[in-house]
């Protein structure tokens, strides 16, 4: 059911959804739907909760498991993947949620912020174990770096609504994964000279 509810907002956003949208999608009564939720607010942040989990928690989780480089690059691969199979150009909801409800909900900017957050720190963890095996360079502060990423990570979500391009969003991950390469084979160098 919170399939259905992640999808209904997902696509047509949260002004957009009317709760009769919702009764339809889920085949759920106005009455259920409330007494299962809540009020459309509520509903929408159970569906914005689902979807982090079971789209970027997930992928956080899958890619920890990884060396800290190809952790990176496959987060990053993964949301290209998903950004070009989306033939609807939905994006990615927590961006439309960012972009559609925060502005006018506070309690919504800060459970955004708190999922921003958490995808820096993921980027960041990588990026201080990649430091550690020399996976990643040293050349730029390790909280530039990680807010770049999370900062090309939004880019690349707003860009593959309007703009679906395989070559333009891949440039745009290939020069930032790039990045963490810059300066390695010269700290190396430095390293060995010294």
């Amino acid at each position: 059911m919170l399939d259905a509810v992640v999808q209904c907002f997902w696509k047509r956003g949260y002004e957009a959804t009317s709760v009769r949208d919702l009764i339809s999608r889920t085949g759920l009564t106005g009455a259920s739907l409330y007494n299962a939720f809540g009020d459309k607010q509520a509903i929408y942040r159970r569906a914005l909760d689902h979807y982090v989990e079971g789209s970027i928690g997930d992928r956080i989780r899958r890619c920890e498991a990884m060396e800290p480089r190809a952790a990176i690059e496959a987060f990053f691969r993964e949301i290209l993947a998903r950004s070009l199979k989306d033939e609807e150009c939905k994006g990615c909801m927590l961006v439309n949620a960012a972009l559609d409800v925060v502005p006018e909900d506070p309690g919504f900017r800060a459970a955004v912020a708190d999922v921003l957050h958490r995808i820096e720190g993921f980027f960041l963890s990588c990026i201080a174990k990649g430091r550690a095996s020399g996976s990643i360079t040293s050349s730029r502060p390790a909280e530039d770096l990680a807010r770049h990423l999370l900062g090309v990570l939004m880019g690349v979500r707003v860009l593959a609504r309007v703009r679906p391009e395989k070559s333009l969003l891949e440039g745009v991950v290939d020069t930032a994964v790039t990045l963490l390469d810059q300066d390695a084979v010269g700290d190396r160098r430095e390293g060995a000279m010294g």
